[in-house]
């Protein structure tokens, strides 16, 4: 995994949406983008779970 900021995702992520939105994409063009953004998910999804872990570890502190 990269060192995408979760914002970076999120800005990349609207990039997939609007792509897939346009009205000239292929099949094969939405399955592809699909993917990346399910793949952005995956990534901002895991990017939450460490800052949370984080964020626990110094409220116990």
């Amino acid at each position: 995994m990269d060192k995408k900021t979760l914002q970076e995702r999120f800005t990349e992520l609207d990039g997939v949406l609007d792509a897939m939105e346009k009205p000239d994409v292929s099949l094969e063009d939405s399955f592809a983008l699909y993917q990346k953004g399910m793949q952005l998910v995956k990534e901002a999804n895991e990017s939450i779970d460490r800052i949370e872990k984080e964020m626990q570890i110094l409220s116990e502190e």
